[in-house]
């Protein structure tokens, strides 16, 4: 049973994400990431590889510490100028500090949930709730080696279309047997699932627990058995399962098995050019069965 109290408007998330973003930018609480573009093509696939220019904020936001010696957790509570809205009862809507792409929200618990925890049916659902009025590309870094980078459990959704999403031309090759998808093309181990417009939220959720299960993700102990990038939008589910956090110092989050990679400067991308993209994404998940 579905339990959560959605909190959401039906029709007022863009505008919230677009008043929040101009208050941010004016106190300076938002620091965007400037980057440099360039697409490499591997397989079919136009990678978009980002080369960013000053992450040194976001590497000393990661390594503050509060009063106790902890690692601060920068969303509990949210700070006030990058908070979006309530989106239910479990879970609220906040700005990405440090966003390369504009208007990056991140889905956040109210309280704190270990990021290494299977996502529930109330994350579903506050998630779901926000892509009916925010179109995009939701994504999950399970766990340190998915590309996690806090502890406190939050999806999150760029505003990207389908065509945004280089790897779209990949998915209508996906194979099926008892509801799960193989694209054949992707050379490391995954399952995909298809969404249908008349599915409810918990035949969503039901989705995401058969491709797990698929894969041989469970929990143990009230954590994941693995770490796994998800990729998500309104029509298609995807997991990949990882074993290695990066590459030759290049890390990998869910966006990079979307076909969205990023690199801390050019001797990093003239590797990613040598190597080529989908190599090095087969070198940080698991080899197929």
């Amino acid at each position: 049973m579905n339990n959560n109290t959605i909190l959401l408007k039906p029709g007022t998330l863009w505008t919230s994400v677009k008043q929040t973003t101009q208050k941010a930018l004016e106190t300076g609480a938002l620091k965007s990431i400037s980057t440099e573009l360039e697409i490499v093509e591997q397989d079919g696939v136009q990678f978009l590889v980002r080369i960013l220019t000053n992450i040194n904020n976001k590497q000393k936001a990661a390594k503050k510490k509060d009063i106790h010696g902890q690692q601060f957790n920068p969303f509990l509570p949210p700070e006030p100028d990058l908070f979006v809205t309530e989106i239910s009862n479990t879970h609220l809507c906040i700005l990405n500090k440090f966003n390369v792409v504009n208007h990056h929200l991140l889905i956040v618990t109210r309280n704190f949930v270990q990021q290494e925890t299977l996502l529930d049916l109330a994350d579903f659902t506050a998630t779901w709730t926000c892509l009916q009025d925010f179109p995009g590309l939701v994504f999950y870094n399970g766990g340190k080696i998915a590309g996690a980078s806090q502890k406190h459990k939050h999806l999150q959704l760029v505003p990207f279309s389908k065509t945004d999403i280089p790897i779209t031309p990949l998915l209508a090759l996906a194979k099926f047997s008892h509801d799960v998808g193989i694209i054949p093309t992707l050379p490391f181990l995954h399952a995909f699932a298809k969404i249908n417009i008349t599915d409810d939220i918990i035949t969503i959720y039901e989705k995401y627990k058969t491709l797990l299960a698929y894969l041989g993700i469970t929990e143990i102990n009230h954590q994941q058995s693995a770490a796994y990038n998800l990729l998500a939008t309104k029509e298609w589910l995807l997991i990949v399962p990882r074993k290695l956090e990066e590459f030759a110092s290049i890390s990998i989050n869910s966006l990079g098995f979307a076909g969205c990679l990023l690199v801390k400067n050019t001797e990093q991308m003239q590797l990613l050019k040598e190597i080529k993209p989908m190599n090095i994404l087969s070198q940080v998940a698991w080899e197929i069965r």
